[in-house]
């Protein structure tokens, strides 16, 4: 974690090795920190936030980042079981699903851009699925 501006933000390695910060909501920090606490490396502030319980290779080694498909698949898919949630989503879809919500509620493109963390302005435009809803399309506009 890191601040910027008197705000937290998480330290994200993404796609291409790249590394974002995202700003941290504080209800999501104190989230993290229960996790942290529960799952014991609270203090480990420089190591990965997901880590295996168990490694497969047999080293015992645990203090390594869970791979992406690992977090989908035992925390994501895990938890939205748990939730009740039966619908398939992948992280892209989440990811999506974030970015047309931020547009939704008034966020600037560049500012979700930046967010994102493309270098082109029309990869985010892709994810703005506010035009591809049926009540925004010009037939809904047609009046009769």
């Amino acid at each position: 974690m890191h601040q910027r501006q008197g705000v937290i933000h998480l330290r994200i390695r993404g796609k291409g090795n790249k590394t974002r910060y995202v700003p941290a909501h504080p209800a999501a920090l104190e989230a993290i920190d229960n996790y942290l606490g529960a799952a014991g490396h609270r203090d480990d502030t420089g190591g990965p936030l997901f880590r295996p319980v168990k490694n497969p290779s047999g080293d015992g080694d645990t203090n390594r980042d869970l791979s992406p498909s690992g977090i989908y698949h035992r925390v994501l898919r895990k938890y939205a079981k748990a939730a009740g949630i039966a619908a398939e989503f992948s992280p892209h879809s989440l990811r999506a699903t974030a970015a047309t919500n931020a547009l939704d509620n008034g966020a600037d493109i560049a500012q979700v851009q930046a967010w994102l963390g493309h270098a082109n302005i029309a990869t985010t435009r892709l994810y703005d699925r506010r035009r591809s809803r049926a009540e925004d399309s010009p037939t809904f506009k047609v009046s009769y």
